[in-house]
């Protein structure tokens, strides 16, 4: 049996990414890890894939071909890096050796083995993890956290598990359908990138496990309800299960303060923050800018507005006169046409 995982980034989050990789492989160094790369790298930085932890690579030029970059305008960095993941899933299906597929999200750390999981796939054709398994009971955590994910989704889609059978390939063949077209951020109309969708799945698909482990997916959104405690003899458990993994949401002042809400006095959480902030910064290379993203910008360097996108998303007409809507032609049509651009 070949198991095959990938995690979805750009290479201003390839730090996370590599203590994803790093610490998949210290679980599983038979499994194939993919990693999925919809940037470009910035200048005097080279991604070689023989000094990292992944065995393969494919771009979002590669998945996509020549509609790449009309395709990507369309998304801003957390929607693109999304939105492959649907075409992702169906090349890595196509490998001849593919019998299961696991995604993560590139802010995961795993602790424990994931076997568990792949044997739950010999009996099932996809595994969820919800955000939270328990109700909440305090008036500002059904707000933090129910309410949360009425809004943004059931299931924690930074996590999934598929075996490569036809009922798996029938639920990623709709999924990358929705994601090639609604794959956005708009809680307005009730979509958000991925998730939302993934509501759907149990409505529209059989053989759906829905894990209520509590060492899956342990982050702040189900902290209130997850008692982490480390014994000597080293393990990391969770509720007295083991920690499989990790979902480091935020790293910065919002994810500490969400993890201090509910965290409370379970000091093990804080030192298991610490750790992954000393591996994202051993795994941090200087000549990536922060916040790098080579799609980010039109080709002179002005920075693209997430409403220019949006319009561009909307406008048919707009899509046929600039089929390259990252060269200049098109930013000159925004700067003549609406109030987006202030730079001429």
């Amino acid at each position: 049996m070949t198991v095959h995982a990938f995690t979805s980034f750009s290479y201003s989050y390839l730090n996370r990414a590599r203590v994803l990789a790093s610490s998949l492989r210290r679980q599983h160094p038979d499994w194939i890890i993919w990693a999925v790369i919809t940037d470009h790298p910035p200048e005097g930085f080279n991604f070689d894939i023989s000094n990292e932890e992944f065995d393969r690579v494919i771009t979002a030029e590669q998945l996509l071909g020549e509609a790449v970059e009309p395709w990507l305008f369309r998304y801003d960095i957390v929607e693109a890096c999304t939105a492959v993941k649907g075409r992702a899933i169906m090349h890595i299906m196509d490998q001849p050796d593919a019998e299961k597929v696991v995604y993560f999200d590139p802010d995961i750390a795993v602790f424990g083995s994931m076997k568990p999981v792949i044997d739950l796939l010999d009996d099932w054709s996809i595994v969820l993890t919800p955000h939270q398994t328990t109700p909440e009971t305090e008036e500002i955590a059904i707000r933090d956290n129910e309410i949360t994910s009425l809004h943004y989704g059931t299931y924690n889609l930074g996590f999934l598990a598929l075996r490569n059978d036809g009922e798996a390939r029938a639920f990623a063949e709709w999924w990358t359908a929705r994601l090639d077209s609604w794959c956005v951020d708009r809680l307005d109309i009730g979509v958000f990138v991925d998730q939302k969708w993934c509501n759907l799945i149990p409505c529209y698909f059989d053989s759906v496990k829905v894990l209520r482990d509590p060492g899956y997916n342990v982050a702040s959104w189900n902290l209130s309800h997850r008692k982490i405690s480390i014994p000597l003899d080293g393990s990391i458990l969770v509720n007295g299960a083991p920690l499989r993994f990790y979902h480091f949401t935020k790293l910065g002042p919002i994810g500490d303060t969400m993890t201090e809400r509910y965290a409370k006095d379970n000091f093990e959480v804080y030192e298991i923050w610490a750790w992954y902030r000393r591996e994202v910064e051993r795994f941090t290379d200087p000549r990536i800018p922060s916040g790098w993203w080579y799609y980010g910008v039109f080709r002179d360097g002005t920075a693209i507005p997430k409403a220019a996108r949006e319009l561009f998303r909307q406008r048919l007409d707009l899509q046929e006169a600039f089929p390259n809507p990252y060269e200049t032609d098109f930013r000159r049509w925004l700067v003549k046409h609406t109030d987006l651009m202030t730079l001429a």
